[in-house]
Order: structure tokens, then C-alpha cells, then sequence
């Protein structure tokens, strides 16, 4: 009975043991004490976007394993993509033959806090070492696999990280990762920092030759490594904060943001909103990958990858050459810089560019006539270049001419670069000059496309080498055009004779086809030279056909107004729904702006503008074809008490990120620089998602490579959203949108419109409210009440503070759109006190009458126009008179057949205005 019971004792006890790994396996998306992680069990993120375990890889034996996290591939990803590996050094091995052994185990070490990860042994083959500092709380702290991929060990309140996986990448990058340097590291020979390591092979994750980081010698560039040998090399940082970049296999947009800090500077890089999964790698060939997974082909679509040429290796074209990524050609393009030639032709003309090449003519000597510190030489400049390597950064440089005085004064300095530094992130530095004293290698060509990392190289010369090459370049560019004006001479007149043959029944046409939104906008005329139903969107659409489709442009289609017009929702066969923008004949926008409107969005491609299908266009008759968006303008949700609740704090936060994005694009990272200048409310639209998208180009106007500002006498735009330079003096810049925007984003965080005409809780107006409360210390109390209950207090503040930065009178003291970007996309970062916003007036007279929310905000639009040396500005209850320079200090006025008293500054008059009827009248007196 007693050897019984002990039998059953034993089995008992035996059982117990072998059920308890699975008793204290781990729950949900976080490890902690006492539970352990064992072959078999997986730990998976909150939003289930990554799954944290073990695995073989795909060419390895199934026993040998590793400790990895991958994307979850019964979510998105379908094809196993392991993004961190834990042991890649020390593979633990799991025996599946022998069921109930002791198997590898990953487990919070007791005494130290550390995540350990043991063999079937016991045996330590991996650890992540938490601090000293940390051990104190041990028996509290929580492993935790986030939703971005990011391992964490967790102090217990959950304020801090003690350890994170995302500190220590392996072979790929995913966004919120960081690849960069820690500064406390720099001249103790420690290269402590972010960097990424290819895998050995397919099969193998242990660390393979290749690596991509930052250098540790200039901090101002990214490298790949074979070994400690440079094999590429991204351009020189110009300053910028955030670079956008769209992809339209896959609709991704790439955001790099670069962070400089006082301890580390580092690069991260975050994705739009619904964009598929998108990672970089570094593979085991030597390449660094940017790849997104695409749903349709259910595989990963390589997006970008360097080297992209057999030329773009590190110092391909050898000393003094440069490998020119402008030709379409995918095979080597390895060129001589100007004033050089191959030193060695004959290898040269075999592919062979290992010598680089020589100066055509040598520099003078140092002593020679032209002074002593060869200040007799020339420059000669070569715009879109990736600039060498081994530069020496000058401080103090705010200008080109003091760069270039620099290197001239320098006999051993062979060219230079000057940037105006885009970001006011980068050590308070305005300017940025870079010299060199040697040979010059690792120099591409990659064009405009590279936007802000492409700089113009100035090459030493000796003095009138300039004027050869532009004589040179002259016949070269002038041969190539007096053909082409020949063969354009000749299709003209054939053309035209065509024309006449056809002219009676061509110009009795009535209906004429859409014209593509995609490629150049053209009249329908042009296309029928062509292939009309070419790149169309609806290749067979015609005038008759929007008509059927919009009920003859019926009220019940009817979906806004404007001072452009009207906007109609289509619906054609088929069930495509499109919003057709009809100007009217007495419209505001003339051709001109139908016709910039119409090619602007053409050549802009991004997932926060407006998608243009086409244009017709016909006597007075002009149409503009967009995406039809189900939510229409964001001012009808925003303003609307009934329906704002829809804005909650998170998609209120996505609009003004995606607006932000967009207008980065705009202004830095388009092929165009555009200043859109009517930006507002409800020319921001909204899909069914609730996803931003701009719309109304009518007024936008596109900005020089090098251009600046601008100034016009004719202001347009809407009153409220108008920067003052650009109000009082016709000055606009990319920060007169920066302003714009700005205005936005506190009616967005607030839900008060920015000309409503009443008093904000003692304040003449949403900005002074806004910044008195943010003064005070008060600023959450400009929350809408729809959102008081969803709004993430950080993120609120953080928004209001952007806004008011951007709202500054100064345009120099608002930040640059990459600065807004960044600053919403990394949080919470050390921002600048915003300057009181001046008034030049308050507003103290009231409306009477009908009162102005009768009329429909998209006509609130405001056109000053010249007119004999005066400009009239009305706004809804203070008048503004532009008087000529001759103008005396004070004045009586009978206008309206009311007796108003003209107080002048400067050359601005305040008229008090009293009903709308005398606003018009005086329109007219003027």
C-alpha cells in the first residue's frame, strides 16, 4: 500500500514538472518574472504586428535555432521576414526527438533584472545587460514586445526603457530605429552608436562583412562598409531635418528625419499612414536595401537600392572622376570632372578607371603672378553632385563668397561646396562650407531627383578655363538645338496645313475628350494630334458624358462653392464617383488660373494632395476632373456642432500631419518648389478614411531652385490665413504657408474658426487667445470639447506650440516645414518660446444686420487688387485703406454716407466698417 502510494506520489510530481514550463509560459505581449519563453511559445505585439520567438532559418537545420522577431505573418506579411535576431553568434540547439527534455529558455534573471537566454543546459548564450541602477527593481520589471517591432525591458511604472532591442539592430531597419552615433564617443576611438549588420548568409544570422552606419570622422554622412573598408557612401547632410520621398509602386512615402542633438545625431525614418510593411536591409551581398511588401504579388518590392550602378561603388571612377547617375543607361557612366581628362585613355576607353584622371592644364604655382595663395585661379561649378569624400568642414562661413575666399587663400584647396543649412537643428549654424586639399574621390552626378541632397561642387580652375568649358558647352548645347528648331520649323507647317484642310470641321466640334491628369496638360485640340485616349484616366469620356453624369450639373449634385465656381459629384457608368470642379464665367480665377491649377497638380504626385483625373476646356466652358473625396472639406466637419465629434483627437492629429507632409513635399521634396498661398480649412479635404488631402492650386505659384521670396502686387488668399509680410507688403515666401498652416492647426486643436467675428473668452481673436493661454500655462483649455476626452495631453500641447511658432509675425522666426514635420513625428523635442503675435488693430465694432454666419466660408475667399495707388482689404468688421505715399498723417472721409474718422500708420488707414452694404459701395467708390 505505502510503495502505491509513493508510485502515485512520484507521477504526481512528474507531471506537475512537466506541465510546468507550459503553467508559466508567457501571456499576451509581454515576459515576466517567473514565466519563460521556450521553443514552441511566442510572444505576440498588442496590435499583432510583430511576433517575438524562435525560429530555424529557411537554410538551416531545423534543430539549430535562433532567438528572433518577425512580422507577423498570419496578419500582413505572409513570407517569414525575421527583422532582429538576439544570438547571432550562438545558435541554441533544440532536440525534438526527446519529448519532455530540458529545452533553450528565454527568462528575467532574479537577481540582475537582465533578459537571459539559456541553452537545454542552462548554459548562458545571450544576454541583454541591464544596469546597476536598474537591479533594484527586479522583481517588477516586464519584458515587452511593442507593435513597432521594438523589444523592451521596462522599468515598473513604464515611464522608462532599461534596454531595448531597437539600441541594438542586426541586419535590418525598420522605422522608429536609429542609425547614428552617440558624440560623448567621438575621439576615444569607440565607434558607440547605431549600426546596421548584414546577415553571413541566407541561412546563417551570425554577422556578416557588410555594415551601414554613420561616420564616425564627419558625422555628415552615411556609409557602407565591406569589412573596415568603405564600399558607398550617401551624399554630405545639407541640414535638412525631414526628406520625404513617394513611391508610387507601392503608394509609401518614405519620411527621414535626421535628429542632432547635444549627445547623438542619428537618422530614423517613419512611413505615411497605411502604408504596406517597409523596411531597409543590408543583405549579405553588399547591398542596402529599401524593401515594402506588396499585397498583391504577396512578396517584398524593392523600392531602392545601393549601390545602383557599377559605378556607384566607393571611388569606382578613381581619383578626380565621378560616376553620372543622369544618363539612363544602367551600365558604367564613369566621367572626368571638368578641367580634367583619363590618365590613361586607352584604359579608359576599355572600362578600366582605376587611374581616375588628371587636370587638363595644371593650377598655377602658389607664387606665381596670381598672388600667393594662388588667388589668380577660377571656380568652375557643377550643379546636382554628390560631393567627395574627404572634406574638411569650415565653421563660420555665412556666405558662398567667404567659402570660396577661403579655399583661394588655400593653395592646397582644390574646390569647395557651400549649403545654406535647412535646418535650424544643426549647432545653431546657418551655413555650411566644405573644402578640399586632396585628390577628389567618390563623386557622383545624381541630378535633380536627390532634391536636397544634391549640392553644387566648385572646382579650382586655372583662370580662363571657365570660359573654354562655357564656350565648349556652348557649341555643344547649340548644335542639338538649332536641329531641333529646324525640325519643329517643319512639323509646325505641316501641321498647320493639316489644320487648315480639317479647320471647318474641327472648330464645329461641341464635345471634346478629357484631357489626363497624369503627364503634361494638354488642350483636347493637342491630343487629336496624338493618341487621344492615351495615359487618360477615362480614355472615352466626353463633355456629354460629365453632363449625363452630373444631371446636367443639377442643385442635387452640387457639393460646394466657391469664388471659382461650383463643384458637382459625377457618378458615371459603372459606379465611378469623381468631383468636377465647373468655373464659372464670372468666375474669380481666370484662364490663367485654371491653367496653373491644371499643370501644377499634374506634375505633383503625393498621397496629401488632390489626385487631378483631367481638364476640358471649351470657349468659356473650363473643367477641372479630381478624386472624388467622401468627406469633403474639412471645414464642413470641423465647424459643424453637430458633426465634430467625428474629429477626434487621433484623426485630428493625422490631419495635421498629413496637411504637414504635404506641404513639405510642396515646398522641398517635389521636382517643383510651390507655394500654395490659399491654404485653409476647406481647401483641405478629406477621404473616407478621414486622410487629408490639399486641393485648390488655382492661386499657387512655383519658386526658382535658388529662389527665396517673392513679390507680387496682387495679393490673394483668405482673410485670416494671410501671413502680414504677405498682406501689407505683397511678400511671399514658403512661410507665408508656414503661416497659413499654422492658423490651421489652432483651428483644428480649438474648433473655432479663425474669422469668426466673436470675442474668445475676452480676446479679439483665435491667436491672441491661444497664445495667452499658452502663456499662462493654460494651453489645453483651447481644446475643442469633442475632444476633451481622446486628446493625448503631450501631443495637444506639442500641436499648439507648433501652431503658434509657425504663427510668429517674423517669417524668420517660423520654422521651415522639414523643421514641422520632425518636430510631429519625434515628439517631444526642446522648442523655442513663441514672440506675442502683434495686432494692428482690435477688432471692437460689431456687425449689424445680417449677421456674417450666413455666408458660406469657401466664398470668404479675398482678392486685393491695386487700383490707382490704393488697395481696399475688407474683412468682416475692420477695413484696411493702402493710401499713396503722399497721404497726410490724418483725414476726415464721407464714404457711405457714413462720417468715419481715418487714423493712419505708415501707409495703412483703419476704416471702421458698419454693414455689408457699405463694404460694397465703398469697393466701388475706390
Amino acid at each position: 500500500m505505502e510503495r502505491s502510494r509513493s508510485t502515485c506520489i512520484t507521477a504526481a510530481a512528474a507531471a506537475v514538472l512537466l506541465l510546468l514550463p507550459r503553467l508559466c509560459s508567457p501571456a499576451g505581449d509581454r515576459l515576466a518574472h517567473g514565466e519563460s519563453l521556450s521553443p514552441g511559445d511566442t510572444i505576440v505585439s498588442d496590435g499583432g504586428a510583430f511576433v517575438l520567438g524562435f525560429f530555424a532559418p529557411s537554410d538551416a537545420a531545423p534543430a539549430r535555432q535562433y532567438l528572433g522577431i518577425w512580422y507577423n505573418d498570419n496578419i500582413t506579411v505572409t513570407v517569414r521576414t525575421v527583422v532582429w535576431v538576439a544570438n547571432r553568434d550562438a545558435p541554441v540547439t533544440v532536440d525534438e526527438r526527446r519529448s519532455g527534455s530540458a529545452a533553450p529558455s528565454l527568462s528575467l534573471a532574479n537577481d540582475t533584472s537582465s533578459l537571459v537566454l539559456s541553452d537545454a543546459g542552462g548554459r548562458v548564450v545571450w544576454t541583454a545587460n541591464i544596469t546597476a541602477a536598474a537591479a533594484a527593481s527586479s522583481t517588477a520589471v516586464a519584458v515587452v514586445l511593442q507593435n513597432d517591432g521594438n523589444l523592451v525591458v521596462r522599468t515598473p511604472d513604464g515611464a522608462a526603457a532599461l534596454w531595448q532591442s531597437f539600441d541594438h539592430p542586426t541586419d535590418t531597419f525598420i522605422p522608429g530605429m536609429k542609425v547614428g552615433l552617440r558624440r560623448r564617443a567621438r575621439g576615444r576611438g569607440v565607434n558607440d552608436g547605431w549600426r546596421i549588420v548584414s546577415w553571413k548568409g541566407p541561412g546563417d544570422p551570425s554577422p556578416g562583412t557588410f555594415s551601414y552606419g554613420m561616420d564616425p570622422d564627419t558625422y555628415l554622412q552615411l556609409m557602407l562598409w565591406n569589412g573596415t573598408r568603405v564600399y558607398w557612401r550617401s551624399p554630405a547632410w545639407t541640414g535638412y531635418a525631414t526628406v520625404s520621398r513617394y513611391h508610387g509602386a507601392t503608394g509609401t512615402v518614405i519620411y527621414v528625419q535626421v535628429v542632432d542633438g547635444e549627445d547623438e545625431i542619428y537618422t530614423t525614418f517613419s512611413v505615411n499612414d497605411g502604408a504596406p510593411p517597409t523596411r531597409y536591409v543590408v543583405t549579405d551581398s553588399g547591398k542596402f536595401q529599401l524593401l515594402s511588401w506588396s499585397r498583391n504579388a504577396s512578396a517584398w518590392t524593392t523600392l531602392e537600392s545601393s549601390p545602383s550602378r557599377a559605378c556607384s561603388p566607393y571611388g569606382s571612377c578613381g581619383a578626380n572622376g565621378y560616376c553620372d547617375h543622369t544618363t539612363q543607361a544602367a551600365a558604367s557612366a564613369c566621367r572626368c570632372l571638368d578641367g580634367f581628362e583619363p590618365a590613361s585613355r586607352e584604359e579608359w576607353s576599355r572600362g578600366v578607371f582605376d587611374r581616375g584622371c588628371r587636370r587638363s592644364q595644371a593650377l598655377a604655382p602658389c607664387d606665381g603672378g596670381g598672388g600667393g595663395g594662388g588667388e589668380g585661379d577660377a571656380f568652375l561649378a557643377m550643379p546636382n553632385m554628390k560631393v567627395p569624400d574627404k572634406f574638411v568642414l569650415l565653421g563660420n562661413m555665412t556666405s558662398g563668397e567667404r567659402c570660396a575666399a577661403a579655399c583661394r587663400r588655400n593653395c592646397s584647396c582644390v574646390a569647395y561646396a557651400f549649403a545654406r543649412l535647412r535646418s535650424s537643428s544643426a549647432k545653431g549654424d546657418i551655413a555650411r562650407c566644405l573644402v578640399w586639399t586632396g585628390e577628389l574621390v567618390d563623386t557622383q552626378m545624381i541630378g535633380a531627383f536627390w532634391g536636397v541632397t544634391a549640392e553644387t561642387l566648385n572646382l579650382r580652375v586655372p583662370t580662363g578655363s571657365t570660359g573654354k568649358k562655357a564656350r565648349s558647352k556652348f557649341v555643344k548645347i547649340l548644335l542639338p538645338v538649332l536641329a531641333t528648331v529646324l525640325v519643329a520649323t517643319c512639323t509646325v507647317l505641316v501641321w498647320f496645313c493639316k489644320c487648315r484642310a480639317r479647320g471647318k470641321g474641327r472648330s464645329s466640334e461641341s464635345e471634346k475628350k478629357l484631357v489626363p491628369g497624369t503627364g503634361s496638360v494638354r488642350t483636347s485640340s493637342e491630343l487629336e494630334e496624338g493618341n487621344p485616349a492615351e495615359d487618360l484616366e477615362f480614355p472615352s469620356i466626353q463633355f456629354s458624358d460629365i453632363v449625363a453624369a452630373t444631371n446636367n450639373f443639377s442643385r442635387a449634385c452640387m457639393i460646394g462653392r466657391g469664388g471659382f465656381g461650383k463643384v458637382y459629384k459625377a457618378t458615371f457608368l459603372g459606379g465611378r464617383e469623381v468631383a468636377v470642379k465647373r468655373l464659372s464665367k464670372d468666375s474669380e480665377q481666370g484662364i490663367e488660373e485654371f491653367k496653373n491649377e491644371a499643370i501644377l497638380i499634374s506634375k505633383l504626385q503625393h498621397r496629401n494632395l488632390v489626385r487631378l483625373l483631367g481638364c476640358w476646356t471649351e470657349g468659356d466652358e473650363r473643367l477641372l476632373v479630381y478624386e472624388y473625396l467622401a468627406n469633403k472639406g474639412l471645414d464642413a466637419i470641423l465647424f459643424d456642432s453637430e458633426r465634430k465629434s467625428l474629429l477626434d483627437w487621433p484623426t485630428r492629429l493625422g490631419i495635421i500631419k498629413g496637411v504637414s507632409r504635404g506641404l513639405l513635399y510642396l515646398h522641398q521634396d517635389s521636382r517643383l518648389t510651390v507655394i500654395h498661398r490659399d491654404l485653409k480649412a476647406s481647401n483641405v479635404l478629406l477621404d473616407a478614411e478621414m486622410r487629408p488631402k490639399i486641393a485648390d492650386f488655382g492661386m499657387a505659384k512655383i519658386f526658382g531652385e535658388n529662389q527665396q521670396k517673392a513679390n507680387t502686387k496682387r495679393v490673394v488668399g483668405t482673410y485670416g490665413y494671410i501671413a502680414p509680410e504677405y498682406q501689407m507688403e505683397g511678400v511671399f515666401s514658403v512661410k507665408s504657408d508656414v503661416y497659413s498652416l499654422g492658423i490651421l492647426v489652432l483651428e483644428i486643436v480649438s474648433g473655432v474658426r479663425i474669422s469668426s467675428t466673436d470675442d474668445i473668452m475676452g480676446s479679439p481673436g483665435l491667436v491672441p487667445y491661444a497664445w495667452k493661454l499658452w502663456k499662462e500655462g493654460k494651453a489645453s483649455d483651447l481644446a475643442d470639447a469633442s475632444i476633451v476626452e481622446s486628446f493625448a495631453l503631450d501631443e495637444l500641447l506639442l500641436c499648439i506650440h507648433v501652431g503658434l511658432l509657425c504663427v510668429q509675425d517674423d517669417p524668420n522666426g517660423r520654422p521651415l516645414m522639414s523643421t514641422v514635420v520632425s518636430i510631429l513625428e519625434n515628439g517631444s523635442v526642446s522648442l523655442p518660446a513663441p514672440d506675442q503675435p502683434a495686432y494692428f488693430a482690435e477688432r471692437s465694432l460689431k456687425l449689424r444686420g445680417k449677421g456674417d454666419d450666413d455666408v458660406e466660408n469657401s466664398r470668404n475667399s479675398l482678392t486685393m487688387t491695386v487700383l490707382q495707388g490704393r488697395t481696399i482689404i475688407w474683412t468682416w468688421e475692420t477695413w484696411w485703406l493702402l493710401a499713396p505715399a503722399e497721404s497726410s498723417t490724418s483725414s476726415e472721409l464721407d464714404l457711405c454716407g457714413k462720417h468715419i474718422t481715418c487714423v493712419y500708420t505708415g501707409r495703412r488707414i483703419r476704416l471702421a466698417a458698419y454693414d455689408a452694404a457699405c463694404r460694397s459701395s465703398l469697393g466701388g467708390a475706390l
